[in-house]
């Protein structure tokens, strides 16, 4: 293994999962677990209390940690998150990815801002649960709305829960005021939180193959999402790139590219809603880039005119 592929194995990716009680949170987790494709997650919850892992998906239970079938755990980490994520890559070092489900009352961007300090650790992006039929009457509670509003203004993605239970007109009257609060936001609508899984995990793709799209639970997911491959020869500046991509129109919700950068040699460009994180990668044969979004909305001429426009 290189020097840059021990590093890139190292910085396990973390998807912070937060929102109020009652979103849907433990059912995304839930799904994601189900639909993980082969991949090995860490779950870290608040506390086991409501045993919040789906029993048919428990293998085996020993002190603060459940085996999950597919080659997952979960683990319970209280107060001690820090404590939790220290430990995890030497009792699991076969790890793919972590979630991170925090507590109701959380806020979702602090926590995503202490894990980043880690160094084993890459922040892959922040989900928050929105409750269709609750979130604007809770966000005007005296006692709840600083908290929801504050959770929902550190999203990368705003995953709008329940939204077959709401009419067209609320709908709109909640992307409004979603897009008021956190305007770098993505948003996205479902039904008990059944979301294709690179959404929430990142995009596992291999050329030629399809970057997984398929919603177990959602029929419709192909009439919401699509994707889009591109191939590329040349140096860009990466970064550049990686703005352009993050200020286009919001029906960008997912990507991921490798590409040569001008000054920093081979890169990997990994993409949730406005953020972004750049790090060395292998050579690859040449550049390439796969990006997930609303169908209808993703425009592929403006991506490959922001692309033109970083060559170097």
């Amino acid at each position: 293994m290189s020097d840059i592929e021990a590093m890139n194995k190292r910085r396990l990716p973390v998807t912070v999962i937060g929102g109020y009680l009652g979103t849907g949170k433990t059912t995304l987790v839930n799904h994601l677990l189900r639909h993980a494709g082969g991949r090995r997650l860490a779950v870290l919850v608040n506390d086991f209390g409501a045993l919040p892992i789906d029993r048919d998906l428990i293998v085996a239970a020993e002190g603060d940690t459940l085996d999950i079938s597919g080659g997952c755990v979960c683990c319970s980490y209280g107060s001690e998150l820090m404590e939790a994520l220290i430990e995890l890559p030497h009792r699991r070092p076969d790890l793919d990815a972590v979630l991170l489900e925090t507590s109701g009352v959380a806020l979702p961007g602090m926590v995503a801002n202490a894990v980043s300090l880690l160094a084993d650790y890459r922040i892959d992006g922040t989900i928050v649960l929105v409750d269709a039929e609750t979130v604007l009457e809770r966000a005007a509670d005296p006692y709840l709305g600083d908290t929801i509003t504050r959770q929902i203004a550190a999203a990368d993605l705003l995953l709008v829960n329940r939204c077959d239970l709401v009419d067209d007109r609320t709908r709109a009257e909640i992307r409004d005021w979603l897009s008021a609060q956190a305007p770098k936001a993505r948003q996205i609508e479902s039904v008990r939180a059944a979301i294709p899984p690179a959404l929430a995990l990142g995009i596992d793709h291999q050329p030629g193959r399809s970057p997984g799209l398929a919603t177990p639970g959602a029929p419709d997911a192909a009439a919401l999402y699509e994707s889009i491959e591109l191939g590329f020869a040349g140096t860009v500046d990466a970064t550049a790139f990686a703005h352009a991509l993050a200020s286009s129109a919001d029906g960008l919700l997912r990507a991921k590219g490798f590409m040569q950068d001008c000054v920093r040699g081979w890169v990997s460009l990994q993409m949730v809603g406005s953020r972004f994180e750049i790090e060395p990668a292998p050579a690859q044969e040449r550049g390439r880039l796969v990006v997930i979004g609303r169908r209808g909305r993703l425009d592929r001429d403006e991506i490959e005119r922001h692309l033109a426009e970083a060559r170097r």
